[in-house]
Order: structure tokens, then C-alpha cells, then sequence
């Protein structure tokens, strides 16, 4: 029963939240605040959800302009990592995105960024235009590192484009990791907790590009070690409800 009360209510709030986003667009395309203004909307929803989500370190997203390196979950990641995008930021996703029936336009109009990672010269001169836009517009880049979903598999290999834009830019990188959200189910009354932890900013000014895949390849340690932490904290949590701390 409860299975079928969540899928209505979202699947309605999610149509009200496709068409406000919708005449947001259409009211200002490419806005360098669409992004935030729609991850409030969709943050909003998480209670829904039986979640409870422990944000750390908020502040840190303040520190702009940057590249914000996230993992990569499930679908889940549009409500609980929506808590922490900051205004004047824009994603990077793949183009096959455009092609998915509204959500592709919409993802567009809102000024986030495509890049046709099977072709490598679409993709470099892509990457070139972004960090002209970091540069000159003073905006934040979202980035999810692993490419695709890890569906409970850790921390999947980087992808080194993300990595490149920063070095051309010289703009420190932020990493963000959320703890497991596999255990997310809709016919769960309480689905625990997930524990979102913005990492200190690094700075990328001073590394050489003949430094990226070792500069890549450490934050990746970085955040895989974070990532065991914070599901580890999450697990003790949600097997002790009542040792819940406000953090």
C-alpha cells in the first residue's frame, strides 16, 4: 500500500515539477541559477521518501567558481545530493540525455552542458567552451567523475575530462560524497539515513597536466576511503534510530 501511495504522489509531484520547470526555461534559458532553483525543488521532495539526510560541511559549496566532483548512485541523487548545489552552477552530462522525452529539454534550457563522449574532438572542444564559461560567467561545474551510475559497486574509475577542465581553469575542485543509497526502497516507511559530506577544496593551479591522471588518481583514493567511512556511520545509525545526532 505504501509502495503505491509514494509512486502516485511522486510521479504527481514530479509532473508538477517537470512543468514549472518548464515555464522556468522557457522564462530564462541557459539562467546560470536554473540549476539551483529546480535542485530546491527537487530537494524539497526527499521526505517523501522516508530519508533523512545529513548534510556536513555546507559551506564548503561556497567556494565558487569550482569543480564539484560527485559520486554517482542511482536515481535516488536527484533528491538527496540536489541538497548541495549552490547557485551558479551547471552540470555536465552525457548527449544522450537530450534524447530522453522532456527531461533531455529541459535538462538543456536549464544551461547545463552536453558532451559527446564517443566522439574524443566533439568532446575536447566541449571541454575548451566550458572552462572559457568558468572563466568568463564565474560559474561552478557539477560533475559526476565515474560517467555512470555505480549502483552500489563503490567508487567506479574517473573519467579524466572533469580533471582536464580544471587544470585548463585553474579552479580548485571540490569533492562530495554520498553515503550508500541501495537500501532505498518506496514500500519502506523509513528509509534510514544518507550522509552527504563536502570535502575540503583542492587546488589545481599548481599541477602540471603531465600530474592529471596522479592528480585524479589520489582524490579518487580520496573519496573511496571517505565513501567507506560515511556507509559505515550510516550503517551503525540506521541500526540505532534513537543514537540519531543532529549534525
Amino acid at each position: 500500500m505504501l509502495l503505491v501511495f509514494r509512486s502516485i504522489v511522486l510521479a504527481l509531484l514530479l509532473v508538477l515539477l517537470f512543468c514549472f520547470s518548464i515555464v522556468l526555461c522557457l522564462l530564462r534559458p541557459m539562467h546560470k541559477d536554473n540549476v539551483y532553483v529546480l535542485a530546491r525543488c527537487f530537494a524539497a521532495v526527499t521526505p517523501l521518501l522516508g530519508l533523512r539526510v545529513i548534510i556536513r560541511n555546507l559551506a564548503r559549496n561556497q567556494c565558487q567558481p569550482c569543480i564539484f566532483l560527485a559520486n554517482h548512485q542511482n536515481n535516488f541523487d536527484l533528491f538527496t545530493l540536489s541538497k548541495v548545489v549552490p547557485t551558479g552552477t551547471v552540470s555536465l552530462g552525457k548527449k544522450s540525455l537530450l534524447w530522453i522525452p522532456l527531461f533531455g529539454i529541459i535538462y538543456w534550457l536549464s544551461g547545463n552542458i552536453l558532451i559527446d563522449r564517443n566522439n574524443r574532438s566533439r568532446a575536447v572542444a566541449t571541454l575548451s567552451k566550458v572552462a572559457r564559461k568558468i572563466k568568463q560567467n564565474r560559474l561552478s561545474l557539477w560533475v559526476f567523475p565515474e560517467g555512470t551510475r555505480s549502483r552500489g559497486r563503490g567508487l567506479l574509475p574517473f573519467k579524466m575530462g572533469a580533471f582536464h577542465t580544471a587544470i585548463a581553469t585553474g579552479v580548485p575542485v571540490v569533492p562530495i560524497i554520498a553515503s550508500c543509497q541501495s537500501h532505498i526502497r518506496l514500500n519502506r516507511r523509513n528509509n534510514g539515513v544518507v550522509i552527504i559530506e563536502l570535502l575540503e577544496p583542492i587546488a589545481t593551479d599548481n599541477v602540471a597536466p603531465s600530474q592529471l591522471r596522479d592528480f585524479a588518481a589520489a582524490i579518487h583514493q580520496k573519496m573511496a576511503a571517505k565513501l567507506e567511512q560515511l556507509n559505515l556511520e550510516a550503517a551503525q545509525l540506521m541500526a540505532a534510530p534513537s543514537l540519531h545526532p543532529e549534525v
